[in-house]
């Protein structure tokens, strides 16, 4: 059985602030340890449930060199394989070669929930919502929508509980979620201790690959369209002569396509992420 762990850092047990999960603040380090245990735990879950392969793809966008670097490679399990990306979704590689599942570990939020810790999609400063034919998604959205492209099923998600909640409403009621520390506004909450939150995801992986088929892979629809709303015209201008991206008013981008896929490439890997 291959699986395919997808990783966040807003989503891990005893992280709540822009400091725990920013390359080079004081208190990133902490936040790094505190995501790559529960990484493991995942792993170990996974290995106890017959995975005999598991890759691990770091999604967290920390800046300042160490976006999809986030994780501490010398402290992960030596039972999985991890993956360095240079822009996120690029690596599709375990998923082309044919994935039994993916768990999400360490999620949050769309941008705009107010329940949730440090909410946002895909950027907290640039973007303001997605929607994949007029359904608005959050960064499990996202992530689904690339598994669902090769017909990976998402078992998992862990996080607190607006992400929780986010998953079982788009993926289904089969899917297996983990909450592990309830949000009581963008950075305040109550949280499970690391230890108690680890063992948690590790049963819960374990238990969520019992049944390849309790969730079936998430694709968004064909043809697809993908909206996004960006925060200043500024943002929008840039696809101005862009062939296949539609600006539909001064903030939103359309991109239209077979399927989604190729939508998302039309638009994503040409947009120009500020220095």
């Amino acid at each position: 059985m291959r699986v395919f762990i997808v990783s966040d850092m807003e989503g891990v047990a005893g992280i709540s602030n822009w400091q725990q999960v920013s390359g080079g603040e004081s208190l990133y380090e902490e936040g790094r340890k505190l995501y790559t245990e529960e990484i493991n735990a995942a792993v170990r879950g996974a290995r106890a449930a017959g995975a005999t392969e598991i890759v691990v793809m770091d999604c967290h966008g920390a800046g300042k060199g160490w976006s999809f670097n986030s994780l501490i490679p010398e402290d992960l399990d030596e039972g999985c394989e991890f993956v360095v990306q240079k822009e996120w979704t690029e690596y599709t590689g375990v998923l082309e070669d044919g994935c039994d599942a993916a768990l999400f570990v360490g999620m949050h939020a769309m941008a705009g929930t107010s329940d949730g810790f440090m909410t946002h999609t895909v950027s907290g400063t640039e973007w303001r919502s997605v929607r994949f034919n007029g359904t608005e998604v959050g960064e499990t959205g996202i992530n689904a929508a690339l598994c669902g492209t090769w017909g990976c099923p998402v078992l998992l998600v862990t996080g607190d509980q607006a992400a929780c909640r986010e998953g079982r409403e788009l993926l289904g009621a089969g899917l297996a979620t983990v909450q592990v520390k309830t949000a009581l506004g963008r950075f305040s909450g109550r949280h499970r201790t690391p230890a108690v939150a680890r063992r948690m995801i590790e049963e819960g992986a374990r238990a969520a690959l019992a049944d390849l088929k309790a969730v079936p892979p998430y694709d968004p629809g064909k043809p697809c369209e993908v909206q996004v709303e960006l925060a200043t015209p500024d943002h929008a201008e840039q696809f101005r002569h862009h062939p296949l991206v539609e600006i539909l008013d001064g903030r939103t981008i359309a991109s239209k396509a077979d399927d989604w896929w190729t939508a998302w490439r039309q638009f994503y890997f040409s947009y120009r992420w500020p220095d």
